[in-house]
């Protein structure tokens, strides 16, 4: 019996992150034309990190949490307990944030060793969500692969042809390396590692929260 749920389960998880993987992909796209164009610096910025661009999926993490959660919860897939969700949810952007914070204060030998860090910070906020809400952290893993791909794909070019946008920007005091080492360290790594691990804290935070308040509406599953 295992062996016949598994695809339908895959499936599921496809059929909830087909659109919003587009959308994304739409707005990769929007952003980087925009940036190649010279557009508004205030939604297409250039710079390295993006600072805070308008444009930009990063600020779509928590809505599609809030979609898949409440996707999820129709479908009766809810937590065990949603107290203990909700707290390893607010748990996971308490070690986030607070490692970002803790990054600023830390003065680090070089580059590498704080991104190390960051990176590190990241994984461990997103690793301790796993047992609140498995099937929207597996939705929201699912999203956040499909959605930074195509973004690594765009780095690894950009920063082989030095587009000037900031998915080939290098920050300042970042050391001297060949173009490929430099897109693993700025490209490959931070995406896969640290955006991917913000997508699933901001989207299991947001989404639990939304879920469990509609819960406390009209409760439904286990509660």
């Amino acid at each position: 019996m295992t062996g016949h749920r598994a695809p339908g389960k895959y499936k599921s998880t496809l059929r909830l992150i087909l659109v919003p993987t587009l959308i994304s992909l739409v707005v990769t796209l929007w952003r980087l034309t925009g940036e190649m164009l010279s557009w508004s610096e205030s939604l297409f910025n250039r710079q390295a990190g993006g600072a805070g661009a308008v444009v930009g999926i990063t600020w779509l993490a928590p809505v599609f949490g809030i979609y898949f959660a409440l996707e999820l919860r129709k479908e009766g897939s809810v937590p065990a307990s949603w107290k203990k969700a909700l707290g390893l949810a607010l748990l996971g952007m308490i070690i986030l944030f607070t490692g970002g914070i803790f990054r600023q204060k830390i003065d680090f030998n070089n580059w590498i060793a704080g991104l190390i860090f960051v990176w590190s910070v990241a994984v461990v906020a997103a690793a301790v969500q796993l047992p609140a809400w498995r099937a929207l952290y597996k939705t929201l893993l699912a999203y956040g692969l499909a959605a930074r791909g195509p973004v690594i794909l765009i780095m690894l070019l950009a920063i082989g042809g030095s587009w000037g946008t900031h998915y080939d920007a290098v920050p300042p005091g970042f050391p001297e390396m060949g173009w490929f080492a430099k897109f693993l360290w700025l490209g490959f790594f931070p995406q896969l590692l640290l955006w991917v691990s913000f997508t699933l804290v901001t989207g299991v935070f947001f989404g639990t929260l939304a879920a469990a308040v509609m819960n406390r509406l009209r409760p439904v599953g286990i509660n």
